[in-house]
């Protein structure tokens, strides 16, 4: 039986607790203020110093992991299938394990999508300058030109991306049961343009910069003795405050911000009054038809 980090850094607050419950007001008193430091402990912080790095490989073989013939996934040495408790008793290191996985078979399909059901990637808006936020879709080569049938695939919420039903199904089950992969590869053949979305991927991630905080005192009419005091007590609760945190939380992720793609026009956005009532006019959206028209010119 293994005793975690944090077990062993509460034990003596237990037992004090204990011991002092058997005294008199005073004991009680301390009773409150231990329980007091208690309430203050982040027990999901503390545990993170019990957990290996969140370093995981960036590759199916990495992970030891590979498709076979009938699409599941399957260990390359046992032939067993994933196994999510990697690691007892690190249920979140499991989980973040689970998603680098995730992000991988993401991956795989995408390339599935242009090697086994010949879509092309086509990145969106098809207008955007080389700086802005960009996402992408998956379309057949008739997709905008096929007169009579077309088949618009749209998957659900959440982590799922272009090309799959559930991320759950891909790794637990096969590639079959959790892609988009037949029903498009059973629409082409039946004659039908086929065009991929890719709705959840409408933001890009990118770390958050490091905002330094001009201290105020520069500008204040204080005496320069008194700023200078002001300015070593705050360098001190900084560097306090700094060294807790890395020891409160020493695999603290990076702060991460996002950037949504953008959905409206540019060059041919209508300004409010130019197209009347028209629905969209007011938010300078670009009407249905024009959009089309700048897509369908952006793939020629």
């Amino acid at each position: 039986m293994s005793i975690s980090l944090s077990s062993l850094i509460l034990l003596p607050i237990w037992i004090s607790m204990a011991q002092i419950q058997q005294g008199g007001p005073d004991e009680k008193e301390k009773t409150t203020a231990l329980k007091d430091l208690l309430s203050r402990i982040d027990l999901d912080e503390l545990m993170k110093k019990d957990e290996p790095p969140l370093d995981f490989p960036d590759t199916l073989e990495g992970f030891e992991y590979a498709f076979n013939e009938k699409g599941q996934l399957r260990h390359i040495k046992t032939g067993e299938p994933f196994v999510f408790n990697y690691r007892e008793d690190l249920h979140r290191w499991n989980q973040k394990r689970y998603e680098a996985l995730g992000e991988i078979i993401t991956k795989y399909v995408y390339e599935l999508l242009e090697k086994d059901c010949n879509l092309k990637k086509i990145s969106i808006p098809v207008d955007a300058t080389e700086s802005e936020p960009k996402s992408f879709i998956f379309m057949s080569e008739d997709a905008l030109t096929n007169p009579q049938k077309l088949m618009v695939l749209i998957h659900g919420s959440g982590v799922v991306r272009a090309g799959q039903w559930a991320r759950r199904l891909i790794i637990n089950e096969d590639l079959d049961s959790g892609t988009q992969i037949p029903f498009i590869k059973r629409a082409m053949d039946e004659g039908y343009g086929v065009i991929v979305l890719n709705p959840n991927e409408n933001y890009i991630e990118v770390e958050k910069p490091k905002i330094h905080v001009q201290s105020s005192s520069d500008s204040s009419d204080e005496p320069a003795e008194k700023r200078e005091r002001k300015d070593k007590v705050s360098k001190e609760t900084k560097k306090r405050r700094d060294f807790y945190e890395k020891y409160r939380n020493p695999q603290r992720e990076k702060e991460m911000m996002q950037l949504y793609i953008r959905t409206w026009g540019r060059a041919e956005t209508q300004t409010e009054g130019e197209a009347g009532s028209m629905p969209g006019a007011r938010r300078g959206t670009r009407s249905r038809d024009s959009r089309i028209a700048l897509w369908a010119k952006g793939r020629r």
